[in-house]
C-alpha cells in the first residue's frame, strides 16, 4: 500500500468523503466483458510476412498487443519498478521538482500542448497522476534543478532518465517499423507520408491511478477517450484496468508484462480516411494496488499537413486549436 502523503490532496479529500464522481457515468455503455483476451496479437518480428494481421487489427479494432519487440523484459521490469518508487515520494516533493518543459499533473489527462493540466473541477476527476517528459528533453529529468533533494527525488529521476533514455530508443524504433507498415497498407503517398511521424514530437507519460479501498470497488482512473497521436505505445504493470469500446461494449485487457499494447491515434484515423480506427479507451481501477503504466505518444511533424481525401489538408497544431 502506497503512503497516503504521496497521494495528491484532492485524492486524499475525496476518499475521505467518499464524493468521487466518475466521469463516465451517464454515458452509453454496458458493463465491461470479462472474457479471454481478444485484441489482436502482432508479432513485430513477422510484420513483412503478415501483413494482413496488422491491416486487420488496425480496421476493425484500433488496437493491438506486439510481442517479439525487441526491448528487454528487464527494462520494462526495472522501467515500471523505478516509476512506482518516483510516484510513492511524497507529493509536495514531487510537485516543486519539475519545471517546463517537464510536468507533474494529476486529476486530469488532458493536458496543454506545453504539458500543463487542464483543471475540470472536482465533479470530473480523473484518479490518475502523471509525468509528462518530451523525449527530446529526457536529459533534464534529475538534473538536479529542483528544490533539494531530502526526499531523493533527484536520485530518484537520475536514475529514471537513464532507463527512460534506453526505452526511448526502442519505442522511436518500434514506432517507425509499424508506421512503415501501415503506410504501405494505406498506399500513403511517400513524398507527404515522411513527416506524418515525426520522433521529435514524442513524449512519454508516466501514470499511477489510485488504488481502489475495496476489493470490489471500481475507481475511475482515466474517463473514456481517443488518442490524438499518431500511435501510442502502452507499458503496463500486472494490475490492469484498460478497458476499450468496440461493439457497444467495454472490453477489458488483460496485463502481460512481456508484451505492449498500440492504439492507433486520431492522426492516423485521419490520414486512412477513416480505413483505422482510433480507439476509444478508459482505465478502471479495480484492485486494491496502485496501477502503474508508461505511455509513448508520437505526432506528425511540426510543419507536416495531413492529406486524405475525407478531410481538407490540416496540421496538428490546426487539429489542436478545434
Amino acid at each position: 500500500m502506497e503512503l497516503e502523503s504521496s497521494y495528491p490532496p484532492l485524492f486524499r479529500q475525496l476518499r475521505d468523503s467518499a464524493s468521487a464522481v466518475d466521469p463516465d457515468n451517464g454515458s452509453r455503455t454496458t458493463n465491461p466483458i470479462h472474457e479471454p483476451d481478444l485484441i489482436p496479437l502482432i508479432d513485430l518480428q513477422r510484420l513483412d510476412v503478415e501483413p494482413e494481421r496488422l491491416r486487420e487489427a488496425c480496421r476493425e479494432w484500433g488496437i493491438f498487443r506486439v510481442v517479439n519487440h525487441g526491448v528487454p523484459i528487464d527494462l520494462l521490469t526495472r522501467l515500471r519498478s523505478q516509476a512506482r518508487r518516483l510516484f510513492s515520494l511524497p507529493f509536495d516533493s514531487k510537485q516543486a521538482s519539475f519545471t517546463t518543459p517537464l510536468s507533474y499533473f494529476w486529476g486530469t489527462p488532458f493536458l496543454t500542448p506545453s504539458g500543463s493540466a487542464l483543471s475540470r473541477g472536482s465533479q470530473s476527476v480523473n484518479w490518475v497522476e502523471g509525468l509528462h517528459v518530451p523525449v527530446g528533453q529526457l536529459s533534464l529529468l534529475g538534473d538536479g534543478n529542483g528544490d533539494g533533494d531530502g526526499d531523493g527525488v533527484v536520485t530518484v529521476l537520475a536514475s529514471l532518465r537513464s532507463l527512460l533514455q534506453e526505452y526511448g530508443v526502442h519505442l522511436e524504433r518500434i514506432a517507425k517499423l509499424l508506421f512503415q507498415a501501415m503506410a504501405d497498407d494505406l498506399r500513403l503517398d511517400p513524398t507527404h507520408s515522411k513527416s506524418y511521424l515525426s520522433e521529435s514530437t514524442g513524449f512519454i507519460r508516466l501514470y499511477r491511478y489510485a488504488h481502489s479501498l475495496k476489493a470490489d470497488g471500481d475507481v475511475p482512473g482515466m474517463e473514456a477517450h481517443s488518442d490524438s497521436s499518431v500511435l501510442s505505445i502502452l507499458c503496463q504493470d500486472e494490475v490492469g484496468g484498460l478497458e476499450l469500446y468496440k461493439d457497444e461494449q467495454w472490453i477489458r485487457v488483460q496485463s502481460a508484462l512481456d508484451s505492449l499494447i498500440v492504439n492507433v491515434g486520431d492522426m492516423l484515423q485521419a490520414m486512412s480516411d477513416d480505413k483505422y480506427v482510433s480507439v476509444k479507451h478508459r482505465v478502471k481501477v479495480k484492485k486494491v494496488e496502485d496501477r502503474i503504466s508508461v505511455c509513448y505518444f508520437v505526432f506528425p511533424g511540426q510543419d507536416s499537413v495531413i492529406r486524405s481525401v475525407k478531410y481538407r489538408p490540416f496540421t496538428y497544431s490546426d487539429f489542436q486549436a478545434q
